[in-house]
């Protein structure tokens, strides 16, 4: 049975080692290999962008940890758990904000949904106490003194307004002067909708007052639908672009960091270095495991 553990331990290490290994290899070639765009003349997909983060209106973000003002947060809390062979810190609760986030470089705006990204930030607080949330109250008598001989640990990673921000992942542009008018795509929505007030349509259009829309009648609707597309081409035409970044829907990196492009591939240059040495690791054991066995 120990023979086995073994061998499937290092069989892990060399599989993961080698998983590891690839994958940061192929991040680091991605970031590389994509150029940095400018938001306004930026291609609809796959991009890199780098800029200052700015706040929204409206927008009250705090840590929940510490209930400092940032843009996004990420916390874990751990309990720390002895007994008589081990002690550890066990994970008992975490998240992370969801929030938009926006993106300027001078020449245009970023709305960046996090969600899926592998965000790394710059500010991040580690420390210790013996609540189970360091922001609720302890409580008093016998129960709160009970509580308190707990030990926890509080990490807390923010991203605040004015930093600056590395960003790569999928990009688009909405609004009707980036999109092709499919005319009798809109012309349909028009009549769906005026259809769902039957009633008012037939006031508009029918003119013998039958109660009922022959055919003459619904060439009428079809070109007033199409008029009413048209109308609101013109009007959303006007509306500014809004310029969007999501996770990509291809195995692609989607990373935001404070840290720059040169520093990001360095590292997971190292740590493909690391994979690389486990999965040499793992396959050196495995070796020399097979052969104590003469398989």
């Amino acid at each position: 049975m120990g023979f086995f553990m073994a061998l499937g331990l290092a069989l892990a290490a060399c599989l993961g080692g080698a998983w590891w290994s690839l994958r940061r290899w192929s991040q680091a070639r991605h970031l590389l290999d994509t150029p940095t765009s400018k938001i306004r003349s930026a291609a609809q997909g796959y991009v890199e962008l780098y800029g200052v983060l700015q706040a929204l209106p409206d927008a009250d973000i705090r840590g929940p940890l510490t209930g400092k003002p940032c843009l996004w947060w990420r916390f874990r809390i751990e309990q720390y758990q002895c007994d008589d062979k081990k002690s550890s810190w066990r994970v008992i609760d975490s998240g992370s904000s969801e929030a938009l986030l926006c993106l300027s470089d001078g020449t245009g705006e970023c709305l960046i949904d996090p969600r899926g990204a592998e965000v790394r930030p710059v500010v991040r607080e580690t420390w210790e106490g013996y609540q189970r949330h360091p922001l609720r109250l302890v409580k008093p008598g016998l129960l709160g003194f009970l509580s308190s001989g707990q030990r926890y640990r509080y990490v807390e990673e923010r991203l605040h307004v004015d930093q600056p921000l590395y960003a790569i992942g999928d990009f688009s542009t909405q609004g009707a002067a980036h999109q092709v008018f499919d005319v009798s795509a809109a012309q349909g929505a028009v009549i769906r909708e005026w259809k769902g007030d039957f009633a008012g349509l037939l006031r508009r259009f029918d003119s013998d007052g039958n109660g009922q829309l022959d055919e003459q009648e619904w060439t009428h609707v079809r070109l007033a639908a199409q008029l009413e597309a048209e109308d609101r081409q013109r009007v959303d035409v006007q509306q500014p672009a809004r310029n969007q970044m999501a996770r990509p829907r291809e195995a692609q990196p989607f990373i935001l960091s404070n840290s720059g492009e040169d520093e990001l591939a360095r590292n997971f240059y190292w740590q493909a270095s690391g994979g690389a040495l486990l999965c040499l690791a793992g396959a050196l054991a495995t070796a020399w495991l097979l052969g104590v066995q003469h398989w």
